[in-house]
């Protein structure tokens, strides 16, 4: 069944040219995680303004349904079922033919591809049964013929956002800027100050953020450890962020800092997605590896180091640079393809400890980045660059790895 959301009206807006008729109902697809949605909101508010009055239902995964539920420029969540060749979701192809049936009868006048270069999910939204199809396509991608027309090239480079703007502006909608949103309400502050009484009592504090969705995109545990203990000797209370399923690593991360005597407060499993985004907002910083969280920060205008292992920095890294520095180095075989990383994970072995607190010290130095007083990271000692120190390894070459699959 389709979960209803908050809808929402919005200024009047002329109609995109290609477009020739009313539009009551709008689906758009974009089936990928939360950081991803975050990332589509610029182009779901163009979507908005030039059909105020449609309705508009994204189909995704349940992972973004909470985050959708809070935005006024989508009125509906709805389930993807996943599809052949599509690595989102596993896909039961006996039930497809009665979820098609379902779409069909939905009078949707407009469908809309957001969620990649097309060659796979170009077919799959044809079959939706919409009197108008738009999105992405590849040099490889199938379109609608009579559709073509409402089917902007695939772009190779630049931010995400940026990248499915470059469709709202083929099709005509009026984009007005790129901002990313988060919308907390008061009552996320309360729900915080319930998973973490000694809130008011912890001073200002650093969140650290050491899970991803795959182990490929993790920096070591070690390194973290390292960093966090700089910035508990900077003044900076500690605090552990991340999914129940991350508490294993936050566990192994709050034992080695209790050895080297840091305390911390590890909050993994015990926020929601609203909490957490409360929690950031009144952070001093925040170090993660490139996961959705740091879009959240993006979002709040949290000051943020990103170490980026395995991802596209090009892509995902937030286009604020003076507020977020993403640190990455130069791999062959970027984006990493692979859930565990066969060849040593030297693009994360190769970032150093000192490197991430040069990038903490002159961030936390900016006086524009944020009201709170600037924090002094020490990188002598324990911290300091040496040769013989395993977590200070030099950038080797990777043998080139197959590219991510097509969408």
């Amino acid at each position: 069944m389709p979960q209803p959301l908050l809808s929402a009206g919005a200024p009047s807006a002329r109609p995109p040219a290609s477009i020739d008729g009313e539009v009551r109902r709008i689906l758009i697809l974009r089936a990928l995680v939360l950081g991803d949605t975050i990332c589509a909101v610029p182009a779901l508010r163009a979507i908005r303004r030039a059909w105020p009055r449609a309705h508009i239902a994204l189909m995704g995964l349940p992972v973004a349904r909470e985050y959708l539920s809070r935005l006024d420029c989508v009125d509906e969540w709805r389930p993807f079922p996943g599809w052949p060749g599509l690595p989102e979701r596993a896909v039961d192809v006996r039930a497809l033919p009665a979820f098609l049936t379902a779409m069909q009868a939905g009078d949707w006048d407009l469908a809309i591809q957001l969620h990649g270069s097309g060659e796979r999910t170009n077919p799959f939204l044809a079959m939706l049964g919409a009197r108008w199809h738009a999105g992405f396509r590849s040099d490889a991608a199938w379109v609608p013929p009579e559709d073509e027309v409402r089917f902007a090239p695939w772009p190779l480079l630049g931010h995400e956002t940026q990248r499915l703007l470059s469709l709202c502006r083929h099709l005509g909608l009026p984009v007005e800027d790129e901002a990313l949103e988060f919308p907390l309400r008061p009552e996320d502050d309360a729900a915080l100050a319930q998973a973490w009484p000694g809130r008011a009592e912890a001073g200002p504090y650093a969140c650290l953020h050491v899970g991803a969705q795959l182990a490929s995109r993790r920096w070591p545990l070690r390194r973290f450890a390292a960093v966090a203990q700089a910035l508990h000797d900077a003044g900076l209370a500690i605090v552990l962020t991340g999914t129940a399923a991350e508490q294993p690593l936050t566990a192994e991360l709050a034992a080695m800092l209790a050895a080297l005597g840091v305390p911390v407060t590890d909050l993994s499993g015990a926020t929601t997605l609203w909490t957490l985004g409360a929690l950031l907002r009144d952070a001093r910083v925040l170090v993660c590896n490139d996961t959705g969280v740091s879009h959240v920060a993006a979002a709040l205008r949290v000051p943020s180091v990103v170490v980026s292992c395995g991802s596209e920095p090009m892509r995902w890294a937030p286009p604020d640079r003076a507020r977020h520095r993403v640190l990455a180095k130069p791999a062959p075989c970027r984006p990493c393809a692979y859930a565990e990383c066969p060849n040593g994970h030297a693009c994360a072995h190769a970032l150093s400890v000192f490197e991430v607190l040069q990038a903490l010290e002159d961030l936390l130095r900016t006086p524009s980045v944020s009201s709170i007083p600037s924090v002094a990271i020490s990188k002598e000692g324990s911290h300091a660059p040496s040769p013989a120190h395993p977590d200070l390894a030099r950038p080797r070459q990777l043998p080139l790895q197959p590219h991510a699959g097509s969408a």
